[in-house]
């Protein structure tokens, strides 16, 4: 999704931290249309300062949520502000900073519940596209970024000093690679399904991993290993570090001798007089992702409001506020790594600190890496379901393939991300298809790593996969099949895994003899037991399947209905319903 910022006269500054390729075009013509609703920018700059007192008498409030690690630094902010009296059409303006974890104010509004705060930064943009992906949100418009701060790989100076820092470079898939060879370094990172730091340098080491041979089962290694050592949050991770450079703390195993970290974090730690200890950089050779902070407001703000928090904006962005962002170990230009900064955070040429950040990774590889780590930690235990009826041989434009054919190539691609603890069963439906049933089990949901025969559960699903074709003539036994499939589904709940049922069909119910939708929604209603969580991810494939219908059905198990006009998409569609299951049920 694209992002924009305000116009010069309105940003922080003239510049924004973030790639100018990802500005958004609606947040520009959001704030512009506030702000012409609002007198002309002329008029309204000129209430910006305010030498007398009387403004304090009924400022505009403004209650801001702020990532943590930046919280401070927009707190120090809104206070000179307010000593300032910086004013907004001759009114002060009184911002009020709270620190809320991103991942809770993107869920909140995600869900379309309210929030008393009418100003969001966030520590990424990646939080505020989740938003606005959603239909059912509460909007968000976003009007630019503040600040940014680059994500590597922060070690205790002795395992820093074993790899050759400063002097030698590494890329993400080596730095990982470094911390699997034995127990003398420990990796640690925040959870990704929680963190931007954890979740964009995930996808970064998922995205490099691809690139190699056997990279999908080389990336699951990585992140099952890295579970191992996960923290809930950005601020809880640095806690894992030793307390000291005492033989004791080096080698205790419940501490991490290097964190994926950014480089604020790394900045704030070495700043700290209660730290113990000092980390050293490594900013990865191919590339560092960053955290970009944008600026956002929330709702529907009243004018007053709203032209307030464009001049709280503008006001970032005066040179001495940017000065202070960078006391707090802050980026704010995109040109360039301001030395302090860099130094104080523990990195140092020829470390490549300078180099620029890498292009923000596109929202469905974001979306597959935060799927594959959510059944790698877990493990998982889930059966697929495949329509099998005639029209899955209609030809998919463009492909010169069938339906089946791309569907069959693109569960292939899902199998790989699986690990041999996962349980992964496989049915195909089609009226009639066996007997009066209108389904058959192709392959019992077992452990992938189990030994079949000759071969492993994997090899048997492989070639079932492989096999799979359109049965001539046959109808879709949609209802029939989705009862059967979620009874047989919860009957064999896996506890302590991630348990789902998917199922995918390009056309509507068209067995005459099959129960109704009706019926068929209060029996999964009465078959789900929140405390065996087993959502129904129902996928629509093609122009012939009924989107409403799937997501009605699957809603009912506390699932959702996905749609996708290409069968290719099926990998990563499967992956989102995981994430958004998954979530879920954290809640």
């Amino acid at each position: 999704m694209g992002r924009h910022s305000l116009p010069d006269q309105y940003g922080a500054g003239g510049s924004d931290p973030r790639s100018r390729a990802r500005r958004r075009t609606v947040a520009v013509t959001t704030v512009l249309v506030l702000t012409v609703a609002g007198g002309t920018a002329a008029a309204v700059r000129s209430g910006l300062l305010s030498f007398g007192s009387s403004c304090r008498d009924d400022p505009v409030r403004l209650e801001l949520a702020a990532s943590p690690d930046i919280t401070p630094a927009l707190t120090a902010a809104a206070k000179r502000a307010r000593d300032s009296n910086i004013t907004s059409d001759g009114r002060c303006i009184a911002v009020t900073v709270t620190a809320r974890d991103s991942y809770k104010v993107a869920d909140t509004l995600a869900a379309g519940r309210k929030t008393d705060a009418q100003l969001w930064v966030p520590d990424s943009d990646m939080w505020i596209d989740r938003i606005t992906a959603n239909n059912s949100a509460v909007e968000v418009t976003p009007a630019g970024a503040i600040a940014s701060t680059p994500i590597g790989v922060a070690m205790v100076p002795t395992a820093a000093k074993s790899l050759g820092w400063p002097r030698k470079t590494y890329s993400w898939i080596e730095l990982a690679g470094a911390a699997m060879q034995g127990d003398s370094l420990k990796l640690g990172a925040a959870d990704p399904a929680r963190s931007a730091t954890g979740l964009l340098a995930l996808t970064q080491l998922s995205s490099a991993a691809t690139k190699l041979k056997g990279g999908d089962t080389q990336a699951a290694a990585m992140m099952k290993t890295l579970s191992q050592r996960i923290s809930d949050s950005d601020t809880q991770v640095v806690d894992t570090l030793p307390r000291n450079s005492s033989g004791t703390e080096l080698g205790n195993p419940k501490r991490n001798q290097a964190l994926v970290l950014s480089e604020q974090a790394a900045y704030a730690y070495n700043s700290s007089a209660d730290s113990g200890g000092s980390v050293d950089m490594f900013y990865p050779k191919d590339g560092s992702p960053e955290l970009d902070y944008p600026y956002a407001m929330i709702g529907q703000l009243s004018t007053d409001q709203s032209r307030a928090a464009l001049r709280f904006m503008n006001y970032l962005g005066r040179s001495e506020q940017l000065r202070l962002l960078q006391k707090y170990g802050f980026r704010t230009s995109a040109d360039g790594a301001p030395a302090a900064v860099v130094a104080k955070a523990g990195g140092t040429s020829p470390q490549p600190y300078a180099e620029p950040a890498l292009r923000p990774a596109a929202d469905a590889a974001v979306q597959e890496a935060l799927g594959t780590w959510t059944i790698t930690v877990q493990s998982a235990r889930i059966t697929t379901i495949v329509d099998a009826s005639s029209s899955m041989s209609q030809r998919v434009p463009g492909t010169g393939q069938s339906r089946m054919d791309v569907t069959k190539a693109s569960l292939l691609r899902a199998l790989a991300t699986f690990t041999p603890e996962d349980e992964i069963g496989l049915w195909d439906f089609s009226t009639k298809l066996d007997g009066d049933k209108d389904y058959r089990v192709l392959v019992p949901t077992e452990r992938l790593g189990d030994q079949k025969g000759s071969g492993t559960q994997r090899d048997r699903l492989s070639a079932a996969f492989n096999a799979l074709k359109p049965v001539p003539d046959g109808a879709t036994g949609l209802y029939d099949t989705t009862l059967a499939a979620y009874r047989a589904a919860t009957s064999s709940y896996a506890e302590g895994k991630f348990n789902a049922l998917v199922i995918l069909t390009d056309g509507v119910n068209q067995d005459p003899g099959s129960i109704s939708r009706s019926t068929l929604i209060t029996q999964l209603q009465k078959l789900t037991n929140p405390e065996r969580p087993v959502p129904l991810i129902m996928i629509a494939v093609g122009p012939d399947a009924d989107r409403d219908e799937v997501d009605e059905i699957a809603r009912a198990t506390g699932g959702s209905g996905q749609s996708v006009s290409n069968p290719v998409q099926i990998q990563s569609v499967i992956l989102k319903a995981i994430v958004a299951a998954g979530a879920q049920g954290d809640d």
